[in-house]
Formats: structure tokens, C-alpha cells, sequence
């Protein structure tokens, strides 16, 4: 009795996908109550065509397959199907594939289509056998639900295989089980019943291996790499609620996963193959690849279609008698109904499959009483599926390989890996909730994060288990909070969570609004539930004539073709990183660069292609409808990204080997092998400079159908400033609160209190660049890019001491010092910097400090000039010279001060005169335009400009200048390595010889020759090599160099000038510079607090009228200039660029004559006691620069110019006075000048460098060997390069 209702439907499973069946054997096997098929070749067209995925199978195997159905307790327990050995093997479709199933009429796929899905109803009804007539209707309906909603399915052993270029990826499961649960998530025998309406599942995955190996060119793999994933195990939980007894498809559908332990292994080889596996999954979203999810059906040829649908019982046409037959061919009916793998995926899960529509208004009677489908006028309506995924703590190990032979001659190579960097994560979560394609969510986080060094890296052993490091010092990144201190939060509204509505008994809600989405996931919500990292993903489609979503998917292609004036698409990611720490030493930075290396060894070719920018010539001109639905709504990407709290801290190198990785990661793929490094201790107390950052925001828009909506604007006359807008990729970039300090590591693993040298300060940044450029050639105003740069306020402090630490820890990164060998600790240095609290100094160090104001950059370009406007409010410096242990405050000495009104300063009188404070409103020290034409012969180009003004400028060369400049640390004990190399350098007053000193030409060493030649030799533009290579005649490399390719200074300077005149030939300049005063006081003049700090003049003032023993003052006062181009306007230095001038330059030379104004020069001193004497009275000049060129022809096809110069000086009267006094005081000046010049020469304080420091014999003199310079003929110019002002010069 039973048989006949429940024996097709399971036939309609086996028979659906598995060819080869013989239908009458597996008919009596199953009314037997076992049935055991082995061998069996599944259907891989079938699969195809129902999953709708772009892969296409290989291969498709069960090797046996177990049916059980307890007919006589078919009310109680389940049928069981048992799945043993099943393995299938994927590859993604070729291009040309593709482009065959998509080709043809869509009309003719779909009638074929129909006629396929009608043959196989058809036989599909004639599978059932008599009814019997006694069994009541609802009967047979409720015992088909209760049968089909507690199948039991259990596969054992699934083998998937993915295989692609080189790249072989394979999923093996030991066992996974399917099976119905109730409210407390145990094993049960459940119905769908009212008022719940839920039904549950458990599917339990035991023994989840996934390896990832590489195969040769004939498909084999010769090593195999550690499994990226090795017997992992994870429970997934499914809930589904139906709206009534009668719906067909769930209404709601959660489906989410946890594990509690994940581990995970990564090889230097499977990176790439992992990257290109993630880069496949993002290109097949945004259908980068091909439209794959827009192929309907997978062939267009309906004889393959017939012969792949089994005829089941085909002996017999009868039509299905009685109202019970009808309700298994409604059961059948409704499979053939559902399309798309995920329906496929789910008619796998029995509990997803209902069994009668949605009431009996969709079907119409006969006069034989059957029931028939009638079409219904409304389409279903999509559920709302939430997709999870839960892991409790992750762990992920990159290591290297290297290949080891054994012993033997003949034994096989094998692949050797050692662990190298380590990534723990806690608290997991990817969640994912869409309703149909209208709406698409997804959001991850996790609560807390670590990464650690583990084991050597490129043949330094800094992580052995014999360097007996502790667990601190092995972690260089932290993120997020823990486990146990946060709490489950991120299992928040999980099937995992008790809380949960779905365990309470109460149906979910879920957010489909995308105002109320964003209203109600924010970042703080974000930070709160996950307090290392957040993302939310959310993608929505309206359609604008309300007539329900669109049939295309979501985030297609760029070349979409459908109307965008339908539809209303909106794509946004908002990421969150919480407070994190990262500390980039020696180990950390060569691991990272290490996995950065090899994640970029591979010749793999893109997915996607860029868009083409080629202009359709033959493109009619959009309508007025289509440009008034663009004008109303534009479709973009938004990400955000928000960093809260950051921290990094850059150590001394302790090695360094970056000459190995940054070739590879510069894409040159050879790179200097390195040899075995020495054995490796850590350097105590390791200096660092320590980054906070309190927040950085990130936002980044892009016009999501870019290749769709530019060719459509360019194309329009006059298109308007909000269409040009969203033609952009907009950028801005917000930086909050960074500052940064010297810190060092101790012993212990901690780092002290930071010595602060760049206070908190913020920023921002605006950047805007046109998308396909191509498309605006012939509108050549349009802007290309555009960046904006702002910065309110920025101040460095720092003293001596600190200064020579950050060159210290800059070098030991930019110079190769020796591998693994670290450089010696000066003790004294360190203790002027880090000095305990409490315990002062007896001679305390004086600290610089610099800071700018309101610095405002804008840079814009065009496809005809290149345009940079900016401003600066203001710039000043001083010293500040800490008392010292008498108690004596803190002395604050201004050195710049700009703007500074420096119009009277040029007489003394000014002195004696009322001065008033520096305005707030005064205007911008700096403010410059400047653009260049890239197209010289353009009708459009007026040439290049360059406008400026500069305020006045006051400088005090104080003496506590040079007591900064020339501080020294005290020598002190040195603490040295074991082992210390002779490579080692000082991080202070490096002795080290540069490698090209001790090479030697013949038998005299090249440091002890003398030579005229040093000019050239030092202007080489050939590369030279290093001193192990060899030389022939023992001659540097340098020195051999054909004759061709030297050139006589004569030559360079002809090569100068011309370069100059390409220049500024057509240069339309506006120069206004207002003079610049320079006090050299002979001692110091520290700011009194009775004025405003930092004003300098008013600091020489008040020592002037105040001060009986003020120190001799010697005042310079630069003069004022003016420089303005022949024919030009005066105008506002900053202007709004792109910009044209009123008189534009259209030959060369046109520019000039120029008009060079100087005035208001003067010198004198201020010798104390309200003396002032002058030195040189006030005096100016103006000045006329003509230049006139023409071409002439020189030797050969070369053409050169020929000009005049020609320069008219009027200078007033110069008037110079001189007492006994002065000159006193100008000795001393210049003594004290230069006396500290010399002590910066012998000391090397301005050169220092650890790479390439001086020898202590002095700068290398020149080769005595004459070169082909010589030997050069004559120039045949009949003028000479040294000619007089007003001559006939040849170029």
C-alpha cells in the first residue's frame, strides 16, 4: 500500500541524477526494504544544469550507494540513504564554452526548455502504479511530508576536486550526516506542525581535509604540500519556518555553522594558489569572468536533453487514476519547478521540499476529479536565507619549503617545511542574509587577533627553540580584545546562541531596509559585538518604476547592458579595525616581506580584463529621457574604512637581508642569493620609534557601471557638474590625532615611556581621478585628477641626541649592513634620551622645535596642463634650553619666525618706533600657482605660469644653534654582542670605509692619488659594481667608459642651458617676495614672556630697550624682490586651476624681457647700549633680462639655438661704513662660524651614514688616470662657453 507512494519519490532522487539504473530491479529492491547499488556514474549534465555554476565536472562517481526504508515504521523512524565513496572533480568552463551555450535565440532555448521539462513530467507520472483506493487523501499527504522530512542521509568518504592551471584543489570528508533535530537541537523523528510551522536539521561534518598541491604539465604532482586544513570537524545547524502547512518553499532559511578549533597551513607554494583561489571567488561575483548566472540552460540541443532524462516504467502510458495520484504527481510536478543550484542544493535536504502548493486555489479540477496546476498571475516570493558561519579560535601557520634529498643516491627528493609566522584569530564570524536579488547582505568580525615570529627566517635563527625567547617578544601584532574577557558576542543571534529568537520560540525578524540597515549596524555597534575587526557588505536594487527587482544579478559586470534608468543599485562596505598594536622589527618586517614575495611568485593571467577605452566613433547621442534618469540617480561603491587607536613601532634593524625580497617584490624575479648568517642575539635595549594614531577614516567611491555611464556623459554636450561628478573614483582620507616618539625595548620584553618628537596633530587628504580617460581627449578642460592636501598644524621637536637615533634606526633599514650582524648600543646616547624621571641632567640638552601652519595643497591635471596651487599660513622654530639644576626655568630662544613684518626692519629706527604684535589675520606666508603645459603645440596652451608671493621672513642665528648642532653623547660603555663582526657600525661617528676607497688602480691605493678628473668621475652616469667583481687592467669601472659617451664641462653646460631655456622660455612668472631679516646675535636672545613667543623682532627689541649687557647683534636684511614676465598683469597669487592667462605665450621668447626689482637692502649692528651703527645703507637695483633666440644647424642633423642674453642692471648708490666695534663683532661672528664648521667636518656630524661613511683620510681624491675626455676633439662652436654678457652663445 505504502509502497506506491513513497517508492517514486525516492526513485525520483536516484533516477534524477544517476544514469545506468535498471528500474525494475531498484523498484523491487526498495518494496524488499534495502537496496545496495554500487559503481554508479552520476549525471553530469544534469548537475550542471540544475547547480548553474561557472565549473563544469569532469567526473562524477558513487561507489555505493545504500538505501533503507523501515516500511513497517515508516511513520517513526527515518530512511536512511548511505553514500559510500563519492568523488567528483570540478574545472571552471572555458570562454568558448560559454560563448556557445549563450549563443541563439533566447525563445528557442526557452521552447525547448518546456518541451524537456514536459517529457520528463510525463514520465515521471508514469511511474506511479495503482492506488489504493481505501487510503484517505490527507492521509497519503501528511504521511509523504512526515517521510520526506526525516530522511537521513550520511555520506562517507566525499572526495571534491577542483583542478585548474597548475592548481589542483581537493576537499576530502570522512563522514557527514544529515538528520532531523527538535527545539533542543537532538536527534528526533519531527513534523512540520502548527503554530510553529519549523523544521530542523543537524548536518555533522567529521574529518574535513582540504590540500592544495601543484601538478607539472602532464596533470601529475610530483611533491605534495601539507594539507591547508587537516581533519577538522563542525556542526551545521539548519531552521527553516514556513508561512502554512500547504507553502512549498520556506519562508525563512538559516543555515549557520561553528567549529570550534580551526587550524590552517600555508606553504610559500600554496599562497599563490590560494590567492588565485580567492580572486576566482571575487571575480565570479561581480561577473568579471563571464555572465554565467545569466545562462539560462546549459545546452541548447533538446535531443541531448531527451537522452539524458531516464525513462522510468516507460512500458506504460496510462495516466494516473484517482485523487491520490495526484498528490504524488503534485510531489513530482513541484521538483521540476524549482531552478537554480540553490534549489538543487536544497531538494538535497528533504526538509527544504514541500508537497502541495500554496492552497487549493491554484489548481482546477477535472470532470475525473484531478487536480490540474493552473498558472498563477503573482511569482513566489523570495525567502530570506541567513547563511553563518562560527569558529571559536583559527589558527594560521605560514611556513617555507625546501626541498632535502636523502642519504642515498636513489632515494626520492622530499619537501622539507619550516614554520615561520603564525596567526591566531578568536572569535569568528561571516554572516550572510539575503532576500532573492533585490537584497544582499554580508558581515564579518572577529573579537581578537595575534600574530607571532616563529622558528628562522632566510637563514637568521632569531625564534629557535635554542634562543630561548619568550612569548612577548614573538608577538609583533595584536588586535582586539579576548575571548574570555569579551564574552560569546559573537555568536549574537546565532542558531548557537540561546538567546536567539529561533531557540525561544519565537519567529526572527530580520532588517531588509537599507536606511534602517545602516541606522542600526554602525561602527560603534560593529566595535561593541567585535572589538578587533568589523565589515558589513550591503548590496541593495530597487526598481525605480515599482514593479518589483530586476532579473539581472547583483554587482554584474561593467558592460552591463540593461537600461540602468529602471533600476536603483546601491553597494556599500564599511569596515572597522579596533585598537591594535603592531611592531615592525628585523623578524616581523623580513616575514611579512617574505609571504609578500612569495604570494607574488606566480605567472598566472587575470580573471578580469580592463574595460576597453575605445570610442565608439558611430555612438549616437543619449536621449533626453536616458539622461534625466541619470541625472536623478547614479549607481556607486562606497567603502569606508575606519581605523580606531593604532599603533606601530619601527625598531632597529637588528638585521638586515631586504636586498633579497625587494627585487622580487619590485617584479625583478632575481635577487642576491644570501649566504649562512652568523649566529643571532637580540640587541638590549633596542631603540624604536613609537606611531600612535588615535583614528584614520577612509572613504572611497566608484561609479559601479563605469563602462556604461562615462561613454554616455563624454558624449553629451554640456553634461552636468553632478554627471561629471560621478564620473570620478573619489578618495578622502582623514587623520586624527598622530603622533609619534622615541621608546626602546628592555630585557624584559617592555618598552619604556615614549620621548615625544611629533605631537598629536591631524590631516586630510581629497583625491578625485577620472574613470577611462580616453573617452575626454577632445575635451581637453575636462580635469583628469585632482588632489587636495590639508594640513591645519604640525610641529617636530626633537634634540641632538634624538636626532642621531632616528638616523640610526632610518639606516639600519636603507643600508645593508651585514646581514644579521646588529650594530653596538651607545649607552651614553641612550641615557640623553631616555633619562629616569626625577633624576635631572647636569647639562641638559636644548631641543629644537619646528611647526607649520595651515598648509593648503591643491594639484589638478588635464589632458593639456598640470596645475599645483597651495598655501601656507605660517612657519616658525625656536630652541627651548631646559634650566638646569639651579633651578633656572626653561629658556625659550625664537631662530624663525614668518609671516613677520619685516618692511621697516631695513632701517634701525624701527627700534625706537612702536611695533605692533603679529595680527592673526595677517595674510599667508606662502601662496604659489604654478602650471606647466604638457602639450607645447596646442592652440589651447598659453604657456607655463608661475606665480608667488612670500611674506616677510625673520631668522635669528642664535649661538644655542650650534650648541644643538654639535652635541656629542658622552663616550660611555659599549655593550657588544658575542661574536660582534668587524661590519658593525656605531650608531654614532661611523669609522667605516667605503668598499670603492680601497680600490686600486695598478699597485697604488686609489684613496692616495691625486687628479683633476674628480668632477667627472663623480658625474658618471654608468652604474657601478662592487669591488668583488672583477676588473680588467685593474681600472674601476667606473673610469671605463667609451669617448663617445663623455662629455667636457663645456658641453654639460651648453646641455644646462638648453634644458633651463625649454623651460622658461614661454614662462610667465610673478614673483613678490618680501625681505627676509637675519639677526646673528653673538649670544644667545631667549624670548622674554612679557611678548608673544616666537616673535623675533620684538625679542631684539625688548633686549634692546631693556637689557643693559645685550650681546652684540649683527642684522641683515635681505632685499625685497620682484619679479614680473613682459606683458603681464599683476594678479592674485593663488588662483582657481586650471586657469588662463589674459595674454597668453604663443612663441618662444615672448615672455621675456623680465623686470627684476631688489630694494631695501641694508646691514648694520646693534652693539648694546641703545648703539645702533649701520654697515651697508639701504640701497636696490632694477634689472632687465632679455633673451633672444633662433635656431641654427650644427654639426650633422642636430639643430641647436642660438641666443643673445642680454641683461640691464640700474643700482643705486652702495654705501658702506665700518668701526672698530663692528669689526670686533664680525670676528667674532665668523670666528664662531667657523669654528663650528670645522668641528662638523671633523666630526662628519652632517654626513653620517652607515653604509657609505667617509674615510677618516679624508674625501677620495680623484684617478690620476686621464680618461678619454682628453683626447675629445675640439669643439667647433667658434664662441666660448665663458663668453661676456650680450654675446652670440651657440647650444
Amino acid at each position: 500500500m505504502l509502497e506506491s507512494y513513497v517508492t517514486p519519490i525516492l526513485m525520483s532522487y536516484v533516477n534524477r541524477y544517476i544514469k545506468n539504473l535498471k528500474p525494475s530491479d531498484l523498484q523491487l529492491s526498495l518494496w524488499g526494504g534495502d537496496v545496495v547499488l554500487s559503481k554508479l556514474e552520476l549525471k553530469l549534465d544534469v548537475l550542471e544544469e540544475e547547480l548553474k555554476l561557472p565549473f563544469t565536472f569532469l567526473s562524477g562517481q558513487i561507489h555505493e550507494l545504500r538505501i533503507h526504508v523501515p516500511w513497517t515504521k515508516l511513520g517513526s523512524e527515518p530512511v536512511v540513504i548511505t553514500i559510500n565513496t563519492m568523488e567528483c572533480i570540478l574545472k571552471l568552463k572555458d570562454d568558448a564554452h560559454n560563448e556557445h551555450e549563450s549563443c541563439g535565440s533566447s525563445s528557442t532555448t526557452r521552447s525547448t526548455t518546456e518541451s524537456i521539462k514536459s517529457a520528463a513530467k510525463t514520465r515521471r507520472i508514469q511511474q506511479v502504479t495503482s492506488i489504493d483506493p481505501d487510503l484517505p487523501p490527507g492521509y497519503v499527504k501528511s504521511l509523504i511530508r512526515r517521510v520526506v522530512n526525516n530522511v537521513n542521509i550520511v555520506v562517507n568518504n566525499l572526495i571534491l576536486k577542483y583542478v585548474e592551471d597548475d592548481i589542483v584543489l581537493s576537499v576530502n570528508i570522512t563522514s557527514a550526516e544529515c538528520y532531523t533535530v527538535d527545539e533542543f537541537w537532538d536527534r528526533a523523528f519531527m513534523d512540520i506542525l502548527a503554530p510553529e510551522l519549523v523544521l530542523r536539521k543537524v548536518i555533522n561534518f567529521a574529518d574535513c581535509t582540504v590540500c592544495l598541491d601543484k601538478r607539472n604539465a602532464s596533470g601529475k604532482i610530483e611533491f605534495y604540500q601539507d594539507p591547508l586544513l587537516y581533519k577538522c570537524s563542525f556542526c551545521t545547524r539548519l531552521h527553516f519556518t514556513y508561512d502554512n502547512l500547504n507553502s512549498k518553499i520556506p519562508s525563512i532559511i538559516k543555515i549557520h555553522a561553528l567549529v570550534e578549533s580551526l587550524k590552517l597551513s600555508i606553504t610559500d607554494q600554496q599562497l599563490p594558489m590560494l590567492i588565485r583561489i580567492i580572486q576566482l571567488g571575487i571575480a565570479l561575483y561581480y561577473g568579471e569572468i563571464c555572465s554565467y548566472k545569466d545562462v539560462e540552460v546549459e545546452e541548447t540541443n533538446a535531443n541531448v536533453k531527451e537522452a539524458s532524462i531516464p525513462q522510468v516504467c516507460g512500458e506504460s502510458d496510462a495516466g494516473i487514476q484517482g485523487q491520490h495520484g495526484a498528490d504524488v504527481q503534485e510531489f513530482l510536478q513541484q521538483q521540476d519547478d524549482d531552478q537554480g543550484w540553490v534549489s538543487w542544493a536544497l531538494s538535497l535536504v528533504p526538509a527544504l521540499v514541500s508537497y502541495s502548493d500554496e492552497g487549493d486555489e491554484n489548481f482546477e479540477v477535472d470532470e475525473n476529479g484531478i487536480k490540474i496546476n493552473r498558472l498563477r498571475s503573482l511569482p513566489a516570493k523570495d525567502p530570506v536565507v541567513s547563511v553563518g558561519f562560527y569558529c571559536t579560535k583559527a589558527t594560521v601557520t605560514f611556513k617555507l619549503t625546501e626541498m632535502q634529498t636523502e642519504s642515498s643516491y636513489y632515494s626520492p627528493q622530499k619537501v622539507k617545511s619550516k614554520e615561520v609566522l603564525c596567526w591566531e584569530q578568536e572569535g569568528t564570524t561571516v554572516e550572510a542574509l539575503m532576500m532573492g536579488e533585490p537584497f544582499f547582505d554580508c558581515q564579518m568580525g572577529f573579537v581578537g587577533c595575534k600574530a607571532f615570529c616563529l622558528k628562522g627566517i632566510m637563514g637568521v635563527k632569531d625564534f629557535e627553540e635554542t634562543a630561548s625567547r619568550s612569548e612577548t617578544e614573538a608577538c609583533f601584532f595584536i588586535c582586539g580584545e579576548s575571548l574570555n574577557s569579551k564574552g560569546l558576542t559573537y555568536l549574537t543571534n546565532s542558531l548557537f546562541d540561546y538567546r536567539s529568537p529561533e531557540n525561544n520560540g519565537v519567529r526572527a525578524e530580520f532588517i531588509l531596509d537599507a536606511a534602517q540597515h545602516k541606522e542600526t549596524y554602525t561602527e560603534i555597534a560593529g566595535v561593541q559585538r567585535f572589538g578587533a575587526f568589523y565589515m558589513d557588505y550591503l548590496y541593495t536594487m530597487e526598481c525605480s518604476a515599482g514593479k518589483g527587482s530586476v532579473s539581472q544579478p547583483q554587482d554584474v559586470s561593467m558592460n552591463k547592458k540593461e537600461d540602468l534608468s529602471n533600476v536603483h543599485e546601491m553597494s556599500t562596505k564599511h569596515l572597522v579595525i579596533g585598537s591594535m598594536e603592531l611592531r615592525l622589527d628585523s623578524s616581523s618586517v623580513h616575514r611579512i616581506l617574505k609571504m609578500v614575495a612569495c604570494g607574488l611568485n606566480h605567472e598566472y593571467e587575470p580573471y578580469s580584463k580592463p574595460i576597453s577605452e575605445t570610442e565608439d566613433e558611430n555612438r549616437t547621442l543619449p536621449r533626453q529621457e536616458e539622461v534625466a534618469a541619470l541625472e536623478e540617480y547614479i549607481p556607486t561603491r562606497l567603502t569606508c574604512i575606519t581605523v580606531l587607536k593604532c599603533t606601530f613601532t619601527i625598531t632597529l634593524a637588528e638585521f638586515n637581508l631586504l636586498d633579497n625580497l625587494l627585487p622580487i617584490i619590485l617584479g625583478q624575479k632575481h635577487s642576491v642569493p644570501y649566504l649562512n648568517a652568523p649566529p643571532f642575539h637580540p640587541l638590549r635595549p633596542l631603540p624604536a620609534l613609537r606611531v600612535h594614531v588615535d583614528k584614520v577614516s577612509l572613504e572611497h567611491s566608484v561609479p559601479m557601471f563605469a563602462g556604461q555611464l562615462i561613454p554616455t556623459v563624454s558624449h553629451l554636450n554640456q553634461p552636468s557638474d553632478n554627471l561629471l561628478h560621478s564620473c570620478y573614483v573619489h578618495s578622502y582620507v582623514k587623520i586624527f590625532g598622530f603622533q609619534a616618539g622615541l621608546t626602546s625595548l628592555d630585557t624584559e620584553g617592555s618598552f619604556c615611556s615614549p620621548a615625544p618628537v611629533i605631537p598629536s596633530f591631524s590631516t586630510a587628504f581629497y583625491g578625485k581621478f577620472l574613470q577611462l580617460p580616453s573617452y575626454w581627449l577632445k575635451r581637453p578642460f575636462v580635469t583628469t585628477s585632482e588632489c587636495i592636501f590639508e594640513l591645519p598644524s604640525l610641529t617636530i621637536q626633537a634634540t641632538r641626541a634624538q636626532t642621531l637615533m632616528l638616523q640610526a634606526i632610518l639606516q639600519s633599514w636603507t643600508h645593508n649592513q651585514g646581514g644579521s650582524v646588529s650594530l653596538p648600543v651607545d649607552e651614553a646616547l641612550m641615557k640623553d634620551i631616555f633619562r629616569p624621571s626625577g633624576v635631572r641632567s647636569q647639562n641638559p640638552l636644548p631641543t629644537l622645535e619646528g611647526s607649520i601652519q595651515n598648509v593648503e595643497l591643491k594639484y589638478c591635471s588635464t589632458s593639456l596642463v598640470k596645475c599645483v596651487s597651495g598655501t601656507m599660513g605660517s612657519i616658525k622654530a625656536c630652541a627651548k634650553a631646559p634650566g638646569g639644576s639651579d633651578g633656572k626655568k626653561e629658556k625659550l630662544i625664537p631662530l624663525i619666525q614668518g609671516p613677520s613684518d619685516t618692511r621697516d626692519l631695513h632701517k634701525s629706527k624701527w627700534l625706537n618706533e612702536t611695533r605692533k604684535p603679529e595680527s592673526l589675520l595677517a595674510p599667508d606666508l606662502l601662496a604659489f600657482t604654478i602650471q606647466i603645459p604638457l602639450q607645447m603645440n596646442s592652440y589651447h596652451n598659453s604657456g607655463a605660469v608661475f606665480l608667488a608671493s612670500v611674506q616677510g621672513i625673520a631668522i635669528s642665528v642664535d649661538p644655542v644653534f650650534y650648541t644643538w648642532l654639535l652635541h656629542q653623547p658622552q663616550k660611555g660603555n659599549v655593550k657588544h654582542r658575542p661574536q660582534q663582526s668587524a661590519a658593525g657600525v656605531q650608531l654614532v661617528l661611523p669609522t667605516t670605509r667605503r668598499k670603492e676607497d680601497e680600490i686600486s688602480i695598478g699597485s697604488t691605493p686609489l684613496a692616495m692619488q691625486q687628479s683633476n678628473q674628480a668632477s667627472e668621475y663623480a658625474s658618471s652616469p654608468v652604474k657601478t659594481k662592487t669591488a668583488t667583481e672583477s676588473r680588467p687592467l685593474s681600472v674601476p669601472i667606473k673610469l671605463m667608459q667609451s669617448s663617445e659617451e663623455w662629455s667636457s664641462p663645456e658641453e654639460r653646460m651648453k646641455e644646462f642651458i638648453g634644458l633651463v631655456w625649454d623651460a622658461v622660455k614661454c614662462l610667465t612668472v610673478q614673483l613678490e617676495a618680501q625681505s627676509c631679516c637675519v639677526f646673528f646675535p653673538n649670544e644667545s636672545l631667549p624670548s622674554p614672556s612679557t611678548i608673544v613667543a616666537g616673535d623675533i623682532p620684538g625679542t631684539v627689541r625688548n633686549w634692546y630697550h631693556t637689557e643693559e649687557s645685550m650681546p652684540g647683534t649683527l642684522v641683515v636684511c635681505l632685499p625685497q624682490i620682484k619679479v614680473i614676465s613682459a606683458g603681464h598683469k599683476c594678479m592674485e597669487p593663488l588662483q582657481e586651476i586650471p586657469f588662463v592667462i589674459s595674454k597668453p605665450v604663443l612663441e618662444e621668447g615672448d615672455a621675456f624681457p623680465w623686470t627684476v626689482s631688489l630694494s631695501q637692502f641694508s646691514a648694520y649692528t646693534l652693539l648694546g647700549q641703545l648703539k645702533t651703527c649701520n654697515l651697508v645703507e639701504p640701497l636696490g637695483c632694477t634689472s632687465t633680462l632679455a633673451v633672444t633666440t633662433h635656431k641654427m644647424q650644427a654639426c650633422g642633423s642636430e639643430t641647436r639655438h642660438s641666443f643673445v642674453v642680454c641683461l640691464h642692471v640700474d643700482l643705486e648708490c652702495l654705501e658702506v661704513k665700518c668701526s672698530n666695534p663692528q669689526v670686533q663683532l664680525l670676528y667674532e661672528l665668523a670666528h664662531s662660524m667657523n669654528k663650528a664648521w670645522e668641528k662638523i667636518q671633523k666630526k662628519g656630524i652632517l654626513r653620517q651614514s652607515f653604509m657609505h661613511p667617509e674615510s677618516s683620510l679624508g674625501p677620495m681624491p680623484g684617478s690620476p688616470v686621464r680618461s678619454s675626455v682628453g683626447t675629445a676633439p675640439p669643439d667647433a662652436s667658434t664662441c666660448s662657453p665663458s663668453a661676456d654678457i650680450g654675446t652670440t652663445t651657440e647650444l
